[in-house]
């Protein structure tokens, strides 16, 4: 198992887990491993390594976008829609 970063450590640096989004995001894990089997938060896996890493910045940035767009009542389908928009 790995280390545990600190919260100082995780707001510097330019990749972050899915563990550590849910300490920035104070979302559900659940919820953003959701967004992301969606394909809504994008992250990169190095070869045999199966843990997921996610662009610090960007994927706040996202999921901020996200969230906005489920405050509007966009359902996930409509959301991925307007995420696929942007690209």
């Amino acid at each position: 198992m790995a280390r545990k970063r600190k919260i100082e450590d995780i707001m510097t640096s330019e990749y972050v887990t899915i563990g550590e989004l849910v300490q920035l995001t104070r979302m559900r894990y659940s919820t953003l491993k959701h967004y992301t089997e969606q394909g809504m938060i994008p992250f990169e896996q190095l070869g045999q390594n199966l843990t997921r890493r996610y662009k610090r910045i960007e994927t706040l940035e996202r999921i901020e976008k996200i969230q906005s767009l489920k405050d509007l009542g966009l359902t996930i389908p409509e959301i991925i829609d307007e995420l696929n928009k942007e690209n």
